[in-house]
């Protein structure tokens, strides 16, 4: 499976509005100056007229280590929560995914002359397990698109590859919590989202674990228990916003196509209203666990989801008010 666009999270997004709020002195002067801070046109995210995933988008996933069943209940019950089946309370994780459809997809080429019944829903295709670690456990980028075709990815959809927590991957933690990429041949996307529990909660989990730098709050409960666990559903659902909305490198993004914002990435480490460098925001409050989230899911779970970024108002748009 040959990758022929790649997309980052690069430098630990948290970790820089963090270090840009000491920067200004406070983190509520660095808000401030940020709310004050105009971007040019040419550094907004907008559509540069290419390919975008909608329809009927299958999802395949490689367990790439060993992953408890509870720990993979996490992830495949977010991934059956993006296409409601039953009611579930507000806010929802469908009407998250239905925001991407509504911000991004219906606003692609070739949008307008698609069926106004036509929806993007998510169908969790398969899921493999290779628990042995058939490549080792220190994996390099290179290695992922193989890892990707054992997923055995349907055409326009998405391989999933998730790596367990004792599994080292390049640039993990140092410059990235997980990535997206395509095969351009096979007309598929996959993502790569790395279990930070015991490698670097602060960064790539937080704000369910205390930050790596800056202000050390204190750590939010975890909807699932699990940090490590409920860390890949947040970035397994900012990779996932950015692999349907710029799949192949000419979709929506901002900035170079190298390090490129995208739907999610371009409101880092904002969850809820109120959001400022190192605050993740108003969230709701389980009052029987205490864990903090911001869209129910199917068989009533409860997650923790990024904001997406709305072009039209260049805004941060939130699940939870």
């Amino acid at each position: 499976m040959a990758a022929t666009h790649t997309s980052h999270v690069f430098a630990l997004a948290l970790v820089s509005a963090v270090l840009l709020g000491l920067a200004h002195g406070t983190l509520g002067a660095g808000r401030r100056l940020m709310e004050l801070y105009t971007p040019q046109p040419s550094e907004l995210l907008t559509y540069h007229n290419g390919t975008v995933l909608r329809g009927a988008i299958p999802v395949s996933v490689l367990w790439y280590g060993r992953f408890t069943p509870a720990q993979k209940a996490v992830v495949s019950d977010f991934l059956l929560s993006l296409t409601a089946t039953s009611p579930v309370p507000t806010p929802s994780v469908s009407q998250w995914w239905g925001t991407i459809d509504q911000l991004y997809l219906s606003m692609a080429k070739g949008a307008a002359s698609q069926s106004a019944k036509t929806i993007t829903q998510v169908a969790l295709a398969r899921q493999v397990s290779d628990e042995r670690c058939s490549l080792g456990k220190s994996l390099k980028l290179s290695q992922l698109p193989a890892l990707a075709a054992r997923a055995r990815p349907g055409k326009g959809g998405i391989a999933l590859v998730l790596t367990a927590e004792d599994v080292a991957v390049e640039g993990f933690c140092m410059s990235r919590c997980g990535l997206h990429g395509t095969d351009a041949g096979a007309r598929a996307a996959y993502v790569w989202v790395g279990n930070s529990a015991s490698q670097c909660p602060g960064q790539c989990a937080w704000p369910f674990h205390k930050p790596a730098y800056g202000p050390q709050a204190p750590a939010l409960a975890p909807p699932s228990g699990d940090v490590g666990m409920d860390g890949m559903v947040m970035n397994v659902a900012s990779m996932v916003a950015g692999a349907v909305t710029n799949p192949f490198g000419d979709g929506f993004y901002q900035g170079p196509k190298g390090a490129a914002l995208e739907a999610c990435t371009a409101c880092p480490g904002v969850y809820g209203s109120g959001a400022y460098p190192g605050y993740a925001g108003n969230l709701a409050v389980d009052a029987t666990t205490g864990a903090s989230y911001n869209a129910n899911g199917a068989r009533g779970r409860k997650y923790l989801l990024p904001a997406l970024f709305d072009p039209a108002t260049s805004t941060c748009s939130t699940c939870w008010s």
